[in-house]
């Protein structure tokens, strides 16, 4: 079904609704990779004015990747609710646009469309709307979520300590990670990238995180981001998974790439649920997965099928959400300028990604990234640090002076993330601040110093257990 508008009597025609949404989209640099973008700004203002008057109907009834070649597409189809839709499908996407921004609606009105929501029909709201537009809208929702501790609440700023180690030393690790608690960071999760996918790195470092949630009484969880295969060969030899990791596309070719299913997934949530009761631990929620998107990951996998990165990026989150997740973060600028060049690129990504999450149903985490050959700096994380603040992003990551010495990129520090809490007036998760206040940590809500040498004194009883 070909679309089209005409712009000062230059006609331009979009020959489906994957090149209309490809075409819409901001700039983004994978997508020019893809030879999918606009030609112009013309173009691009032309695929906007298009796309504007496209009913969410035929959005919804047009699957971008077709179903019966991608199972990401039957999900998309079969999850859909068609019986909340009626409420909206008659809308234009420009209609959907003014309702989201409109005063009168809610995010208790949003919360209840989630399902009726196809990801498509996100991306396309998403590519009509200005930055502060994507702020506003995102603010409306909430999206809590609850594990040994709960997320998402208005007023919650929550925060993954990100203890790396390049060489996964045990004692590297457990200092970082006391570091960031100290900040009053890792309501969130600490969760630990390993620098070798192996069943013995991966259970020695959930044991050892385990040992210090334990030790300290940390309400909080904890995650070693391997591969879901490996994480759960650890857990079959004894190791304790609190979330179940794993990084998720918008393709069943790019989930394939990563060497996952969807089929993969169910069995892995279904195990760690059952693990939990099975452990002397007293579990708020039965919410187990964490999952990272990316905008680029499809394309980078040869595996986009033509459709452009936001799109497959609000796919992505399709997945996650089948998956009742208590964590969801997209990584922006983690794969390079390839596919966000810059700062620019990198900042409306990662607004775009969390609208189209929290538009989604997830409770939507941003890691403030960037590597070092892209256009951008830390001057570049804080501008978007602060968006997301304004914009209730559910979390983001805590790494040690912003420098992941580990994954080698550029990200928030946990003194970034304290001066956010400060300057917005938001808190961490209530069992986690009850926590920090106890500790003496915080008091009135503000950071002191005075449990810093005491927690700092407790590594060594962490690393002799």
């Amino acid at each position: 079904m070909p679309f089209s508008h005409t712009i000062r009597g230059e006609l331009f025609t979009f020959a489906d609704l994957r090149e209309l949404l490809a075409k819409a989209n901001e700039v983004k640099s994978g997508d020019a990779l893809a030879g999918i973008a606009a030609a112009s700004e013309r173009e691009r203002v032309a695929a906007k004015l298009a796309l504007s008057d496209v009913p969410l109907s035929v959005i919804a009834e047009t699957p971008v990747i077709d179903p019966d070649t991608d199972d990401v597409s039957r999900l998309i189809l079969d999850s859909h609710d068609r019986t909340t839709f009626a409420r909206i499908r008659s809308m234009t996407v420009g209609e959907f646009r003014e309702f989201l921004l409109d005063d009168s609606t809610t995010g208790d009105t949003l919360r209840t469309l989630k399902w009726a929501i196809t990801p498509e029909i996100a991306a396309a709201v998403a590519k009509l709307m200005g930055n502060k537009e994507l702020v506003y809208a995102a603010a409306k929702i909430r999206t809590v979520t609850r594990c040994r501790n709960t997320l998402g609440e208005r007023g919650v700023f929550g925060v993954r300590v990100q203890p790396n180690h390049p060489t996964d030393d045990l004692a590297g690790i457990l200092v970082s990670a006391v570091d960031g608690l100290a900040f009053g960071c890792g309501d969130a999760v600490i969760g630990v990238n390993p620098a070798i996918d192996s069943v013995d790195t991966v259970g020695a470092v959930l044991h050892l995180l385990d040992r210090l949630i334990a030790k300290l009484d940390v309400p909080t969880q904890a995650c070693c981001l391997a591969h879901i295969t490996t994480q759960l060969a650890a857990l079959d030899r004894g190791a304790p998974v609190d979330l179940l990791f794993q990084s998720v596309a918008g393709t069943q070719a790019a989930n394939a790439s990563f060497g996952i299913s969807l089929a993969m997934l169910k069995e892995g949530r279904e195990r760690v649920q059952e693990s939990h009761r099975g452990r002397d631990v007293a579990w708020a929620g039965d919410q187990v997965m964490y999952f990272e998107t990316g905008q680029g990951s499809a394309l980078s996998a040869e595996a986009h099928h033509g459709v452009d990165q936001l799109t497959l990026e609000a796919r992505a989150h399709a997945v996650s959400r089948a998956f009742d997740p208590f964590l969801v973060n997209t990584v922006v600028g983690f794969i390079g300028p390839e596919y966000l060049a810059d700062e620019r690129q990198i900042t409306r990504a990662g607004l775009e990604d969390h609208f189209v999450g929290k538009l989604l149903g997830l409770p939507m985490g941003v890691d403030v990234c960037y590597t070092n050959h892209a256009d951008a700096d830390q001057n570049s994380a804080d501008n978007l640090l602060l968006l997301l603040a304004a914009a209730g992003c559910n979390y983001v990551m805590g790494v040690p002076c912003a420098d992941d010495v580990m994954l080698n990129y550029q990200s928030t520090s946990y003194h970034d993330a304290a001066t956010v809490r400060s300057l917005f007036g938001l808190r961490p998760a209530p069992e986690f601040q009850a926590w920090l206040e106890a500790r003496g940590i915080l008091r009135d809500g503000r950071l002191t110093s005075g449990e810093r040498p005491a927690l700092l004194g407790s590594i060594e009883k962490v690393l002799t257990r």
